[in-house]
């Protein structure tokens, strides 16, 4: 296999809906902001971008309470955030607000948080935020070999075209972990063809006995990212609902990483 092909991510509808719309709407709000360097009303920010104005109105609300826009005599500027971007610590700053914001989400599902990416043909959990109520997975097999079992894996490899998954699946063959694990190739490829951008990947027991994980995309530029949450067992209850929650907080996420 072509070492191009590891890691390519499928081509996405840029009119989606969920995470990837959220993002690229917040993008064009900033945009138009950028445009304005004695502020923007909100009114020229829904003519801009053609957007509603209710939809204007909670953009701007989401991106200023995390310092992306500031208001200034009824305009909106860019905010100090963008400051940090032309320093030469960038990527230190980043990866600080990155688990400072992973932190915030731990605490308000109840649950350990993870984000993760695919690079270069392998998977990598690049930050976990867990504590004594949010204990997170035991990393019993290398995450790495294990993606067809694991929320997060699976929400990476749905990502990726179908000769990157091939690829993946060709250098790390599937194992059976538990007894709930896919372990037919063209099932799982089946599965993740099918998998919506939109709806969370979950993991009942596939990886580790006793825990339930979700899992959703977090694509921003050429990142191949996701955002991933894990529950003991006698918390399944709270899965659903933790994860649509995790879905409407990964947009904010995305942007972090965008910028």
């Amino acid at each position: 296999m072509p070492a191009q092909s590891h890691g390519r991510p499928a081509m996405l509808d840029h009119d989606a809906a969920g995470p990837q719309g959220s993002l690229r709407r917040a993008l064009r709000v900033l945009e138009a902001v950028d445009r304005h360097p004695y502020g923007a009303t909100l009114a020229d920010l829904a003519r801009e971008t053609a957007l509603p104005g209710p939809v204007v109105r909670e953009l701007v609300g989401v991106l200023a309470a995390e310092g992306y826009l500031q208001s200034l005599d009824g305009g909106w500027l860019l905010g100090g955030v963008f400051a940090m971007l032309g320093q030469q610590n960038r990527e230190q700053l980043i990866r600080i607000r990155l688990h400072h914001k992973l932190t915030e989400l731990r605490d308000e599902l109840g649950a350990a948080v993870y984000f993760g990416r695919y690079h270069d043909g392998e998977l990598s959990v690049e930050a976990v935020a867990a504590a004594e109520h949010a204990p997170a997975v035991h990393e019993w097999v290398d995450f790495r070999a294990t993606a067809h079992a694991s929320a997060l894996g699976k929400c990476l490899l749905s990502q990726l075209d179908h000769e990157g998954r091939l690829d993946h699946l060709s250098r790390h063959p599937i194992a059976r972990l538990t007894s709930r694990t896919i372990t037919d190739a063209e099932q799982l490829m089946h599965r993740l063809e099918r998998q919506p951008a939109t709806v969370p990947t979950l993991d009942l027991q596939e990886y580790a006995l006793g825990t339930v994980c979700a899992a959703v995309p977090v694509t921003a530029g050429s990142t191949v990212g996701c955002l991933a949450m894990s529950l003991p067992l006698d918390n399944a209850h709270r899965l659903r609902a933790a994860s649509e929650l995790l879905a409407e907080r990964a947009a904010p996420l995305m942007l972090a990483m965008a910028v």
